[in-house]
This record gives C-alpha cells, sequence and structure tokens, in this order.
C-alpha cells in the first residue's frame, strides 16, 4: 500500500464524521421548530375554542343584567304607586272623619232661628273654611239637585212621585256628595222622583 493508500484509508471525510454542533438528544432545528409550530397551533385552536364560551357567557350575564335592571325598575314604579295609594287611602279616612263636622254645622245652620244671627255668621265661616279644606285634597262639595241619578255618585234614601221632575232625577239633597269620578269620599244621599201613579 503506497503512503497516499495509507493516507486515505486512515482518514475519515467530513461527511462521515458526526457533527460537533448537533443536539446532545438528537433533535435537530427543524424538528424543533416543528414542535413549536404544532404548539402554536394547538394553541390557537384552544383560544378559538374559548372564545365563543366567553362571548356566551358575556351575553348571558349582560342578559340578567337587564333583567335585573328592568325588575328594579318595575319593583320602584309598584313601590310609588302603593305608597301614593296608601296617603290617598289615609287622607280618605281622615277627611271621612271630618265629614259629620260638617253635617252637624249644617244642622245648626238650618235650625238657627234669625234672632241668632251673629252666631249663624260664625258657624257659617266654620262650615266654608270646612269645605276649603275638603277641596283643597281633591274632594270638593258637589249639590246633586236635579241631575239624574247614578249609583256611582248618589246612594238613593228614598223615592217620592214628582210631577215636576222627570222619573230617576234627584229631587232633594239630603246628605251631599264630596269628591267626584273614581274621587268620591261620599257618595250623596239623595231622595229621586218616580213616575206618577
Amino acid at each position: 500500500m503506497s503512503h497516499k493508500d495509507a493516507e486515505r484509508a486512515g482518514t475519515t471525510s467530513a461527511a462521515d464524521r458526526p457533527d460537533d454542533h448537533a443536539p446532545a438528544n438528537g433533535r435537530t432545528q427543524n424538528g424543533a421548530a416543528a414542535e413549536d409550530t404544532a404548539r402554536d397551533r394547538a394553541a390557537d385552536r384552544a383560544a378559538d375554542t374559548e372564545a365563543p364560551d366567553l362571548a356566551a357567557r358575556a351575553a348571558e350575564l349582560e342578559d340578567r343584567w337587564r333583567r335585573t335592571a328592568a325588575e328594579l325598575e318595575n319593583f320602584r314604579k309598584r313601590t310609588a304607586r302603593e305608597s301614593a295609594g296608601q296617603r290617598e287611602d289615609e287622607r280618605a279616612r281622615v277627611l271621612t272623619r271630618w265629614l259629620p263636622v260638617v253635617d252637624n254645622l249644617e244642622l245648626a245652620l238650618e235650625h238657627a232661628g234669625p234672632e241668632a244671627k251673629q252666631i249663624v255668621e260664625g258657624i257659617k265661616a266654620v262650615r266654608d273654611q270646612a269645605l276649603a279644606v275638603l277641596a283643597e285634597y281633591g274632594y270638593p262639595r258637589f249639590d246633586d239637585a236635579g241631575k239624574l241619578f247614578d249609583p256611582k255618585l248618589h246612594d238613593a234614601v228614598g223615592t217620592v212621585a214628582s210631577p215636576d221632575s222627570e222619573p230617576g232625577t234627584v229631587v232633594h239633597v239630603v246628605r251631599p256628595r264630596y269628591g267626584d269620578g273614581d274621587k268620591v269620599l261620599r257618595p250623596a244621599g239623595v231622595i229621586v222622583a218616580t213616575e206618577e201613579r
């Protein structure tokens, strides 16, 4: 064997020698990049899966919030209506207790003689003041003489045949009415005309 053959036999080509820079675990740079790409794709898929769930959860929470806000507003309005109704009922109870005082003043005026003129004037002043208070609170006094009988506004305490009045007409008011429409503190006590027989 020649000297050159010996050198060729003892020399290993660079392609046959192991790469001094290759990773110890045998992974190549291309393999590591492929694993990183796979992880990124998996993370993207997980994010894509979570996004609809988060959107649905947000929509559910917003719906609950809107429902709660609507219920709170309805509760506030209902409470305000009930409170107003309670105040009106209490006012009506107080004023109802006041009506007998007015009635007694009316009786005193009806039975007062001419010699008690100053007393009559004083009673009239008190009566007028009481009527003003009732009107101020939404219950003015009404004179229903000559009007057609209305069961919502009148309480028939008697009937009388009256040739001068249409049947069903109020011919005399025994007790006046206070209030009108849906706010009637007390219906009028009336005598109603009937047909003559």
